[in-house]
């Protein structure tokens, strides 16, 4: 299979690293290669990918992109994870890195944390499979991850539904910020939809903020519990814990 794409070998491509091992849990029902952006427009206190966060940086070539996907061919890798940083910001870039992927075979997710319902809409025709981060309720959006713009969280919940591929929604649970009533509200908003990942919370030394940083990993029981009060809910046909 053949590279479609206009870049040059030597150019610079929107991934700034990858992982190098085949992931089995990235990527439900396929074991995937799971490739970074860099540059977000949230300012996540709690961010897993810190380093990411800020400005956009260099990305590898496209050459060495390709040899990174051949590579993967070799272990039996059929899909590949678009995640960040926030994919959507790089705009029509995402849609070449997308479509360079494509060319070469591989099924295509995208993470995303729903900010740009406009780029989302242009990416949903050429990928297989979306998740969308919903970080807190909408109402706190402009406080927790500097966001000011929750309604374009709305949009983006709506294009997936109304899209004909398969999607998930995820949220980080803090316990000291997603009570129970916080929880429920996100349930509210995303309901109805195919499967909703409760992500536990691990504080790392690389958290960016020190309120953060200090917490506890969220615990096994609350996670439980929160699951029991979704499922209860109906707000998704799978509620998962990871």
């Amino acid at each position: 299979m053949t590279n479609k794409t206009t870049n040059s070998a030597d150019s610079l491509s929107p991934v700034y690293g990858y992982l190098k091992n085949p992931s089995l849990i990235d990527y439900p029902g396929h074991y995937s290669g799971v490739m970074f952006t860099s540059g977000c427009n949230f300012r996540c206190g709690f961010c897993h990918n810190p380093a990411l966060m800020r400005e956009r940086r260099p990305g590898l070539s496209w050459g060495k992109l390709r040899t990174a996907c051949e590579d993967y061919q070799r272990q039996w890798v059929d899909g590949i994870v678009i995640t960040g940083g926030e994919p959507t910001i790089l705009e029509s870039e995402l849609l070449e890195l997308i479509q360079f992927f494509r060319d070469l075979g591989f099924l295509v997710k995208l993470d995303s944390n729903g900010s740009r319902p406009d780029v989302l809409k242009q990416a949903l025709p050429m990928i297989d499979y979306a998740a969308i981060d919903v970080k807190c309720s909408l109402e706190r959006y402009p406080v927790f991850v500097g966001f000011p713009h929750p309604e374009k969280i709305v949009e983006s919940i709506a294009l997936l539904r109304e899209s004909s591929i398969d999607y998930e929604f995820r949220t980080t649970v803090i316990e000291s910020v997603h009570e129970e009533s916080e929880i429920l509200s996100i349930g509210e908003l995303i309901k109805p939809c195919p499967r909703y990942i409760l992500q536990t919370f691990i504080p790392r030394e690389d958290t960016p903020d020190n309120e953060f940083a200090g917490l506890k990993r969220t615990t096994p029981d609350y996670m439980t519990k929160l699951k029991k009060l979704l499922e209860q809910q109906g707000c998704a046909e799978e509620v998962i814990v990871k």
